[in-house]
């Protein structure tokens, strides 16, 4: 039997037991958060989730749905790298590998606003904007730069979260940032 196999009959046996007590161990927030990487599941929250067989139903409901939402949309994420000719000077822009996305730096204060901005030749951009789906922006590490939804000019933009300048911080964290939707 190979692994997929196997892990298929794991989750139909985990999904069709219903002991007598199960009910909902975890709020869907907290489930969608843990499928969206904004907040891993605690031991105990990864504890009761295996234990509650009506939990990982649900779970396993938010992953699908989640799954059909990033579908229906045509894209799945785009990623990109801060590149050395990008660092001749003060970084003030970063584009995606594809060309979809950019990620623009303005000094403000003492600090820096970061501007996600769509570009209109982008072959999902009309769909996109159409839905305006939660989006997230996430460094090397993981961290989230940015999360919100795109206003009709097809940007989105918030105070920049971190101490360090984006140059540095983009160095430190692995030179890489990726565009996700985060479902409907």
């Amino acid at each position: 039997m190979n692994n997929t196999t196997e892990r298929k009959l794991q989750e139909a046996l985990l999904l069709r037991s219903r002991p007598g007590e199960d009910g909902l161990a975890l709020e869907d927030a907290v489930l969608r958060a843990a499928l969206d990487g904004s907040r891993p599941l605690s031991a105990a929250q990864l504890a009761a989730l295996q234990a509650s067989p009506l939990t990982l139903r649900r779970f396993r409901h938010l992953a699908l749905e989640r799954k059909r939402a990033q579908a229906a949309l045509g894209w799945q994420g785009s990623r990109g790298m801060l590149r050395a000719a990008s660092t001749a000077g003060e970084l003030t822009v970063l584009v995606t590998d594809d060309g979809s996305w950019s990620l623009h730096f303005v000094p403000q204060g003492a600090g820096w606003q970061v501007i996600l901005k769509l570009e209109a030749a982008a072959g999902f951009a009309a769909q996109l904007l159409a839905r305006r789906p939660m989006l997230r922006v996430t460094d090397g590490g993981g961290a989230v730069l940015l999360q919100g939804r795109l206003d009709a000019d097809g940007e989105c933009e918030r105070a920049w979260p971190f101490e360090q300048a984006p140059e540095q911080h983009f160095q430190a964290h692995g030179a890489l940032f990726a565009v996700e939707p985060l479902g409907p």
